[in-house]
């Protein structure tokens, strides 16, 4: 018999080495793509088909012409680009001279773009020329030099090439066999990504190249993507780095099919003539497919796949898709986390519901994704759990490898966006006694009427099964009497003619009477450039009813 020692065995000898441990990079997946499936495509753009082998050289030419004019490690490397492949390759390129990519929301004003261009002290940007002109009033004001890289797309005939040279000239200075250089450190920063800034500027939020590795993965798991995907760009790229989908695509040696405007048109032919599998989007994309002409849908026989997110997508948006035999999957997430960590996951016993009561489960956020370590909703005070009731509201909480590092130059957010060991996500939803979350609404979007809790999105679900309806977000109103009470703002359907009695008495009909919306406005709803509705204009605009 061997006596144990007090010594633990697994304390020696078993070190760390370049054998037995690499920095997590989601570099390795172009490398590995472009090594097995040289000759597969990787990316379609209009006449433009790229294999996974060119995409590859291109990156590493990107990555050697860079650093040919001195950039490098730390350096940031904005871009202000349409989903186009110099975007796609920059996820790539960038990162792989060490440098750290900012893709810019392309909606932005001038005034934004500055701040972005000067608090994340970027020294070269990459400009498309449908997005010149805001671009060169914001290099105005920025009071420093800082060098212009055209992007001269072929499908975009507008606009003025504004840089010193263009992607494909500086492209050519570079070289195809340039180095795969790997981060040393899987937390070294890989992207820079821009909050909404609705109230003041926005955050400069920091990823690592070990999220980015694992976020890529968990997309690939959690929608079960192979290396036949063939994935339509509706997303924008520059929206949490296009939910980590670019790094996604490498790692299943699947096609990108890029698409500058999200038009249903463009969507409907893209989808049809290159056999799209998958494509993500906001629930604004969905209700437009849904109201789009039939004609625009002929010709679309094969299943395709729908990842939705944004803000809550209504059952009835949902069920419209899956009444067209797609399949909708639900995922949540915020710029801090990469995108999607959360999905809803979708069980066998569900399957034989009908399709508006499948539609009602599919709406919930659902649970953990593969790499997320750990979610709960809790009370935002004492961050402990509520109870799974499907009723008590509590926030949402993450813990996980696939969280920001942190939000540039500003340690006092970091420090309180990760208080007691948790992201806070602001975010506010009941737990269901399976575990499933629900969001029921921003903490800043709960209306409180007289006392009592109204949440706006169960206000817009049930606005949105009204048949003359195409889009409704509530917000709270200011009320001499109960304090607040919901306001809802509506854009009708082509020709639809309800009125504001109507929508309110259809309310009424289907739910209790303090929640009933008691103003609705007509007209189109305001967007940021991902489709998620400003509810702060429309509570400013209901503040001055």
């Amino acid at each position: 018999m061997v006596e144990p020692t007090n010594a633990n065995p697994y304390a020696h000898d078993l070190d760390r080495n370049p054998a037995n441990y690499v920095p997590l990079t989601p570099l390795t997946y172009l490398e590995r793509s472009a090594a097995i499936w040289p000759d597969r495509t990787a990316i379609i753009h209009g006449n433009i088909r790229r294999s996974w082998s060119e995409t590859a050289a291109r990156c590493r030419r990107l990555a050697s012409a860079l650093e040919k004019r001195g950039f490098g490690k730390g350096d940031t490397i904005a871009f202000i680009a349409a989903n186009t492949p110099e975007l796609f390759e920059a996820h790539f390129a960038i990162p792989l001279m060490g440098g750290v990519l900012n893709a810019i929301n392309t909606r932005l004003d001038a005034e934004a773009i500055t701040f972005i261009l000067s608090h994340g002290e970027s020294r070269i940007v990459f400009v498309d020329r449908e997005f010149s002109s805001v671009t060169k009033s914001a290099i105005a004001a920025l009071g420093r030099p800082i060098t212009v890289i055209d992007i001269d797309d072929p499908q975009y005939h507008g606009g003025e090439l504004i840089g010193e040279t263009t992607y494909e000239a500086l492209l050519a200075t570079g070289v195809p066999d340039h180095p795969w250089r790997m981060p040393q450190d899987e937390w070294e920063p890989i992207a820079l990504n821009y909050t909404s800034g609705t109230t003041g500027n926005p955050k400069g939020v920091v990823y690592h190249h070990r999220g980015a590795y694992l976020n890529a993965v968990s997309n690939a798991l959690s929608w079960k993507l192979g290396d036949t995907t063939v994935y339509l760009w509706t997303l924008p790229m520059f929206h949490c780095n296009g939910w980590c989908f670019p790094w996604t695509m490498a790692v299943t040696a699947g096609t990108s099919v890029c698409l500058r405007a999200v038009r249903v048109d463009a969507i409907l032919g893209a989808i049809r003539d290159e056999r799209v599998t998958n494509f993500c989007g906001a629930p604004i994309v969905l209700n437009m497919i849904n109201n789009a002409p039939a004609d625009l849908r002929q010709g679309i026989s094969h299943r395709v796949n729908v990842m939705v997110a944004g803000a809550a997508p209504p059952a009835a948006v949902i069920a419209g898709m899956e009444r067209m035999g797609w399949e909708v999957t639900h995922v949540y997430g915020l710029t801090e986390c990469y995108g999607p960590t959360m999905l809803n996951v979708w069980h066998d016993k569900w399957s034989g519901l009908d399709i508006d009561a499948k539609a009602s489960i599919k709406a919930r956020q659902g649970v953990r994704g593969p790499m997320l370590e750990a979610v709960m909703v809790a009370d935002p005070e004492d961050m402990q759990p509520v109870p799974k009731d499907g009723t008590t509201i509590g926030e949402i909480f993450m813990r996980g490898n696939n969280l920001m590092a942190g939000y540039l130059k500003n340690p006092k957010a970091t420090a309180e966006a990760f208080h007691g060991g948790w992201f806070h996500t602001g975010d506010l939803a009941v737990w269901h006694a399976d575990g499933y979350c629900e969001i029921k609404d921003r903490s800043k979007d709960i209306i409180i009427s007289g006392g009592e809790n109204i949440s706006s999105i169960e206000v817009e679900e049930v606005l949105y099964k009204h048949p003359d309806v195409l889009e409704a977000a509530v917000v709270a109103r200011p009320d001499a009497k109960w304090g607040e009470t919901p306001c809802a703002f509506v854009t009708l359907k082509d020709g639809a003619q309800a009125s504001d009695a109507e929508i309110i008495a259809y309310c009424k009909q289907h739910m209790a009477g303090f929640k009933t919306p008691k103003t609705v406005v007509f007209g189109p709803l305001p967007k940021t450039s991902t489709g998620k509705t400003q509810k702060f204009i429309l509570r400013e605009r209901a503040r001055n009813l």
